[in-house]
């Protein structure tokens, strides 16, 4: 039976699908091995301060009750010359959970209960009592400590170019604004969880760890415990979600390697809900934009700056500012970043981190300086269309954003926008239309792949990735049967696990583009072996080929008028299989050029006039994001993408108490997010978009590019629907009344 292995480019299904609804995906903390025993975190209730006494003689009476570990009985080992940095840790010193009495945030684990069950650890943890001794002055909230800003340790932005204050003082429109992001906290379906096993003969770690990238869990035991990385390995077959908390080892993590080497038992350790709002977040972002354009609506001058908060032990920044300098035309900018150290746990990237908080304040204000100079907001982005990148002074590997605003205007209707706020009504509610550009970097990593194919047909493909949800089982697994012309049944795609390949960690949207190349390039090298084998088995048959000749597919050579099967050519070869490995890197041509995905969003917002109540009924977003590998998969991930972007206009806000610094909110019934009733007609557009630069696949990547600019167009909707202005995330009704 002939079989189409044409997988790329098309809808399929998701391989790991069957498996993750019929609850036989394992996750890290489903694995039970013999003997497990379970840890319990207790975490500091003040922000700063030294624990002064801890009494847990009633903790450890309890019956099943192993030990409690505290800052006094830790092993010595682990606070001297260990190496608690991960790939991803900013400047400065890393948290090191249990290192001494100091609290450096009110959240902090300070304890770590480990008992027979789950069930007896937790009720331990209620006997423990600790006593603080509080300092005064908490510092959490970033609009009071501005006079504490500072640039030390923060990458500089782009250099200026032109003089931005004279063009802003000589134009004609001008807009001088601040908008405000709060916090907002990921909140993944699986909560952190590690299950970690000492092996005392061998001297090594085995992990099960909820991560974004095993390799980064694996340097930050390795570093802590003074161990060569072969000894400690790392597993994560599957992954409910991280959108970012997972790309740097969570606290759980040390806490059941400590707990599992000094007990030389098996432990698990799992984060509650409340918890996961303990350590990193999106930071709180105060930017200030000043804008002019001429009469015409051409932009003269942009200032941007923007004060991000961190924390007092490591310098957290994201890239907030630079998009201004590089999405319109302008020759006279000014950019500035700075970040205001506070007694909170350090900052985490959060889907499209740095993206998402600053294209929300230049879209916001574009939109108003466009209104300002009386021109549409889609001819006023189209009147300052940037060809080239002006922070790099380089071309677009492709861009196709021109495209993306037609598709986005002719599907949404944006020519029946009225200008004038408050004009359009539906019954008792102001109907508002609105837009924004998203822009994402569409970058690649270094990764490695293997593969082999066996005689019986079957494939098998691994590299040390992961896969949060987004489909990279599928994706990486459709890649490989098309390029070996294997059926998609028979092909194996495995990650998860740190004796694989090496692999970057997940996040960026860079996966897509780094390890599916490294497929493609791992594939394309075992179709030459499985030619180099065919010509060594069959001389005649293939006399005078070309491997530029050879066809692929349903599980055959093809070189003109000879097929061959691959068991065939392996048989008469003496061979069960065949494999080989290869590590990709990006072209050095990409250098040359700036790459990135691009999108237009359009929103229409109802308002209730009486209530004030804003709901989001239509979404379309049309996205320039390369070659779609898979439809399917691709717009789910723009679809969770515009979910997160209404979530974050009208919901999402982390609520803190100045006193002590503890989270009011850390939880799913007070930490509003959308649900089903919030989301109601979403259009995802993929725009034709060829790139030969960006990557061999010519894939830019998805995962962010979907909530960039839906805020932002939301809240330009909510302005034409009420001419109200709204400059502080996220808009409640009260901030319309």
């Amino acid at each position: 039976m002939i079989t189409d292995t044409k997988y790329i480019g098309k809808p399929t299904r998701r391989v790991d699908g069957i498996k993750k609804v019929t609850g036989n995906a394992t996750y890290s903390a489903e694995f039970n091995p013999e003997h497990l025993v379970h840890g319990y975190i207790i975490n500091s209730t003040i922000s700063r301060g030294k624990i002064v006494a801890i009494n847990d003689k009633e903790a450890l009476k309890v019956p099943g009750v192993r030990q409690v570990f505290t800052h006094e009985n830790i092993p010595e080992e682990v606070k001297i010359n260990s190496d608690y940095t991960d790939p991803l840790a900013p400047p400065g010193n890393p948290f090191r959970p249990f290192y001494n009495e100091d609290i450096l945030y009110n959240g902090q684990p300070v304890a770590l209960i480990v008992a027979d069950t789950f069930e007896t650890a937790a009720y331990a943890a209620g006997l423990v009592k600790i006593d603080y001794e509080k300092e005064e002055g908490c510092e959490v909230d970033l609009k009071t400590n501005l006079q504490n800003a500072t640039r030390e340790d923060v990458p500089e932005p782009p250099e200026p170019r032109g003089d931005a204050a004279e063009a802003y003082d000589s134009s004609k429109h001008k807009v001088d604004v601040e908008y405000y992001l709060p916090r907002h906290y990921q909140n993944p379906m699986e909560t952190f969880a590690t299950v970690a096993i000492w092996n005392e003969e061998e001297q090594g770690f085995t992990i099960y760890d909820k991560i974004q990238g095993v390799g980064s869990s694996q340097q930050y035991i390795s570093g802590i415990f003074n161990l060569e990385k072969e000894k400690v390995r790392v597993l994560s077959p599957f992954v409910g979600g991280g959108f970012g908390s997972g790309l740097r080892p969570q606290y759980q993590l040390f806490c059941a390697a400590m707990a599992s080497k000094v007990l030389n038992l098996p432990v698990k350790v799992v984060m509650t809900r409340t918890q996961m709002f303990s350590f990193g977040h999106r930071p709180a972002c105060l930017q200030r934009l000043k804008l002019s354009s001429d009469e015409s609506g051409k932009l003269k001058s942009i200032n941007h700056e923007a004060f991000g908060e961190t924390s007092r032990f490591e310098m957290f920044n994201e890239t907030v500012v630079d998009w201004s300098g590089m999405m319109y035309q302008c020759d006279n900018v000014k950019l500035d970043y700075q970040l205001v150290p506070l007694d909170v746990y350090t900052p985490m990237d959060m889907r499209a981190p740095g993206g998402a908080t600053g294209m929300y304040a230049l879209e916001c204000a574009i939109d108003e300086l466009a209104i300002e100079a009386g021109v549409d907001p889609l001819e006023f982005r189209l009147i300052n269309y940037a060809d080239i990148d002006q922070n790099e002074d380089k071309p677009y590997s492709s861009k196709e954003l021109r495209a993306a605003f037609l598709k986005a205007s002719e599907s949404f209707g944006w020519d029946k926008r009225n200008a004038k706020p408050g004009s359009m009504q539906d019954g008792n509610n102001l109907v508002g239309y609105g837009m924004a550009t998203g822009v994402w970097e569409a970058l690649q990593q270094e990764s490695s792949a293997k593969a082999i194919l066996t005689s019986e047909g079957k494939l098998t493909v691994s590299s040390g990735t992961a896969d949060i949800g987004t489909g990279t089982y599928t994706i990486m697994s459709q890649i490989a049967a098309e390029i070996v012309g294997i059926p998609l049944e028979d092909v194996e795609f495995q990650l998860g696990d740190s004796s694989l390949p090496k692999a970057p960690i997940e996040g960026g949207s860079w996966t897509a583009s780094s390890v599916g190349s490294a497929v493609k390039l791992v594939c394309h090298a075992l179709q030459k072996k499985i030619f180099g084998y065919a010509q060594q088995s069959f001389p005649e048959e293939l006399k005078g080929a070309m491997f530029e000749e050879a066809e692929f597919s349903n599980r055959h050579l093809s070189v003109k008028s000879t097929r061959l099967s691959y068991s065939e050519i392996l048989a008469a070869s003496g061979q069960n299989s065949v494999e080989t490995s290869v590590n990709s890197q990006p072209a050095d041509d990409r250098s040359k050029y700036s790459c990135y995905s691009h999108s237009c969003v359009m929103v229409e917002v109802h308002v209730d006039k009486d209530t004030k109540m804003i709901t989001v009924p239509r979404v379309v977003s049309a996205i320039a994001g390369g070659k779609i590998l898979n439809p399917k998969t691709a717009e789910s991930q723009i679809l969770g993408g515009i979910t997160w972007g209404i979530s974050m206009a009208l919901e999402e806000e982390g609520m803190m108490d100045s006193r002590n610094g503890r989270i009011m909110n850390a939880n799913l019934a007070e930490y509003h997010v959308a649900v089903q009733a919030d989301i109601q007609d979403l259009e995802v557009i993929f725009v034709p978009e060829h790139d030969e630069i960006v990557n061999p696949l010519g894939a830019k990547g998805l995962g962010e590019i979907g909530i960039v600019g839906v805020a932002s167009a939301i809240c330009n909707a909510i302005y034409n629907a009420t001419g109200k202005r709204v400059r502080e995330l996220p808009i409640t009704l009260d901030k319309l009344v």
